[in-house]
């Protein structure tokens, strides 16, 4: 049976992980910086082998928006070690993050990251962690599809802009087809604040407000649209 999921907007579940890369504590290690903790059903798959050429791929791009990447299987760490030393030799790249082995599925358990597809292999989840340690986004793909990295990197982008500008976001942002690469304002919370909001900001209505954000947001954002 699958543990309590972790919820966005609460804490990141503590825990001591075994990894490639030596012991972890999460999220304490990663305190003052965003990371991604994301899950694969196992070693040596063809799905899980693009996937992790396609995260190392763009690993500086993750580390431009100063995010740390961390993966996660039931697997061990023998496994874990030969499978990136394939990736290596065989594909032309270093596999550059550390790797969780988890074989009793307790980090699994933990995380809830067996589902019902399968009790034996965890499905392909995504935490997006903040600094402070918080869970904002979780995504969750099944076996037989691999996930799109450009998202997830445009989702950290976003979340950053988010929290430096007190804006919400549009669909497909920065490219939405009603605002463009513009910012959602918040709710109203007053009748005044309501009625001055169309005097302010460009409206559809006044609870539909919008406004300009800086253009390098934007463009950085738009490489993965």
């Amino acid at each position: 049976m699958p543990g309590q999921i972790p919820l966005i907007g609460e804490k990141f579940p503590e825990m001591e992980v075994v990894t490639t890369k030596g012991t972890v504590k999460l999220p304490d290690d990663y305190r003052g910086k965003w990371f991604i903790l994301f899950s694969h059903p196992a070693d040596f798959t063809p799905v899980c082998t693009t996937e992790f050429y396609a995260f190392a791929k763009r690993y500086e791009e993750f580390q431009k928006l100063g995010v740390e990447l961390i993966g996660l299987s039931v697997d061990s760490t023998f496994s874990h070690i030969k499978w990136a030393e394939w990736i290596k030799e065989k594909l032309g790249i270093e596999v550059p993050f550390p790797i969780i082995a988890d074989p009793r599925g307790s980090v699994a358990e933990k995380l809830g990251l067996l589902h019902a597809q399968s009790a034996t292999h965890t499905v392909r989840a995504v935490f997006i962690v903040d600094p402070n340690g918080v869970i904002r986004a979780i995504l969750y793909y099944p076996q037989e599809l691999g996930r799109n990295m450009d998202e997830i990197l445009r989702m950290v982008k976003g979340l950053q802009v988010v929290d430096k500008y007190g804006v919400a976001l549009p669909a497909n942002w920065p490219k939405n087809e009603l605002v463009g690469d513009r910012g959602i304002v918040p709710p109203a919370k007053t009748v005044v604040e309501a009625e001055e909001r169309p005097k302010k900001y460009d409206c559809y209505d006044w609870w539909f407000c919008h406004r300009e954000l800086p253009r390098e947001e934007a463009e950085e954002a738009a490489k993965w649209i």
